[in-house]
């Protein structure tokens, strides 16, 4: 990684997690604009409603909610409830064959003291049962390397009842070819992305490069492999690398499929859809859509200067 992205990046994570920061831009006038680009909404109806949209140009989606950081098992319970309204809402809304949805085990309770990882588990199989009555799944969102094993725990547990629900595995990690080899199985739905933390030397790759390469292995694996690949990336050169290797295995379109961010590369994502390949775009929405906001500029810092152009020209 170059030294000044590096920092730009370093810069930006930090400034997901100050509070000062996100009180400030929240209260800019021409803040809401921006951001809609990039989220849904505040509510779950704004939800249903760009899913729709996307769905009827051909396009499947999964959808996170952005709820506060989860401090105790009430506020848990209640993150699991919105998920179990919103996949009732899709269902009601016959969205749920193109609909899943994405959910990170922080928000039901996994950092919870003592019994947090049993809180998140008893959520994720509410919210299981929900999709599955719905006709839909679930992704199990990965976050930073410290809770990879617990998340890849909470995935094997979910799968003896729900064998369909998928999990993110993320380059940057140096042990992720290696998680690819174990999830590469019939049936298993693995989405592969970069990784948006700032991460150790010691257990990520650092190098954009490096990063990239790894990508690149962990795609080899998974493509070869029986289970689901799903490629989530905006980098043109891996989206081409990985429709060769889906010819090179012979994979029929269907058989993987494409991941992008609500409000990046829409156009990529359409031109892919008229290719015949399946394309699912990440859409969240919720109250709290600043922190999640600002770890998607770091992950590419190239957004920050479009953030800022769409700010310049509103004024």
């Amino acid at each position: 990684m170059a030294p000044a992205r590096g920092l730009l990046r370093s810069a930006l994570l930090g400034a997901s997690r100050s509070e000062r920061l996100r009180h400030t831009v929240e209260r800019l006038p021409l803040t809401r604009d921006v951001v809609a680009r990039y989220v849904a909404g505040t509510e779950q109806s704004d939800a249903v409603r760009v899913a729709g949209e996307l769905a009827g140009e051909g396009l499947a989606v999964t959808i996170d909610y952005l709820g506060e950081d989860t401090r105790d098992r009430a506020q848990a319970t209640t993150v699991a409830q919105q998920y179990v309204s919103l996949l009732e809402a899709l269902h009601k809304a016959e969205l749920a064959p193109d609909v899943e949805v994405s959910v990170k085990l922080s928000a039901l309770g996994r950092t919870l003291p003592a019994d947090g990882t049993a809180i998140a588990l008893e959520n994720a199989q509410q919210i299981c049962q929900a999709a599955a009555d719905a006709g839909t799944t679930v992704t199990l969102d990965m976050e930073d390397h410290t809770t990879t094993d617990a998340t890849l725990d909470v995935l094997r547990n979910l799968r003896a009842d729900f064998p369909s629900v998928g999990v993110v595995l993320q380059a940057q990690l140096k042990r992720t070819e290696a998680d690819c080899r174990d999830l590469a199985y019939e049936g298993s739905r693995v989405r592969l992305c970069k990784g948006a933390y700032d991460e150790p030397e010691s257990v990520a790759f650092r190098d954009r490069g490096e990063v990239d390469r790894s990508y690149v292995r962990c795609m080899k694996v998974l493509f070869a492999g029986d289970g689901y690949p799903m490629i989530a990336t905006h980098d043109a050169r891996l989206v081409e690398i990985a429709g060769s290797l889906a010819a090179r295995h012979r994979r029929e379109q269907g058989s993987y499929e494409y991941q992008m961010l609500y409000g990046l590369r829409s156009r990529e994502q359409r031109r892919l859809v008229r290719a015949g390949e399946r394309v699912r775009v990440y859409v969240p929405y919720g109250p709290e859509w600043y922190a999640y906001l600002v770890r998607r500029l770091a992950e590419r810092p190239a957004n920050l200067g479009f953030l800022l152009r769409s700010v310049a020209s509103s004024k």
